[in-house]
């Protein structure tokens, strides 16, 4: 696998290596040993899959206590995946990075402890899984606003009107959120 690092550290991209032929492809999304080999000793406790139509914004979310790393694909459509630091004693706090994970670029992104994780379908009927490295807590969880003029994502939004939920429309400014250490 090639793993890219982003514009600023912890984040990264992972391109798996793809076997294909005129039937088809075979590619490992997770082998512990591969991993750990590349530096990431992780331990997931918890895989999830949402489905979502063009244009819905899930996120900014992370959880404090108990964050989860979240290594995120997408399996059917396409995204435009963002973490951003929230680690106060970081020297990228309030920083974000961006990557286009697709169905058919097979891109992974690894999204730390300690960073907002949050992410724009870009087509109908997208498929988004991710494994996690704690256990959803939802007396943690919290919101980032996925606009804060502050953090400045800039989202590929072109003529879309994003979609979002009620809770993360209700989404924290960086200086009101409970940041980490």
């Amino acid at each position: 696998m090639n793993i890219i690092e982003c514009n600023i550290p912890g984040p990264l991209i992972i391109e798996p290596k793809v076997f294909g032929d005129e039937r088809g492809f075979f590619l490992e999304t997770w082998n512990n040993a591969a991993f750990a080999q590349a530096g990431l000793n992780l331990q997931f406790v918890q895989d999830n899959h949402s489905r979502s139509k063009k244009g819905v914004l899930r996120g900014m979310h992370f959880q404090n206590p108990e964050p989860q790393g979240k290594l995120v694909r997408v399996v059917r459509g396409a995204v435009y995946d963002v973490a951003v630091d929230l680690r106060r004693s970081s020297p990228t706090f309030g920083k974000w990075t961006g990557v286009t994970l697709s169905a058919e670029n097979k891109r992974m992104f690894w999204v730390p402890e300690g960073f907002a994780h949050g992410f724009l379908t870009l087509e109908d009927d997208t498929d988004f899984l991710y494994k996690c490295t704690a256990p959803y807590a939802p007396q943690n969880e919290a919101s980032l606003a996925w606009d804060d003029p502050a953090v400045g994502i800039e989202w590929p939004l072109g003529d879309i009107q994003p979609q979002i939920s009620a809770k993360d429309a209700a989404g924290l400014s960086l200086d009101k959120v409970q940041a980490f250490a």
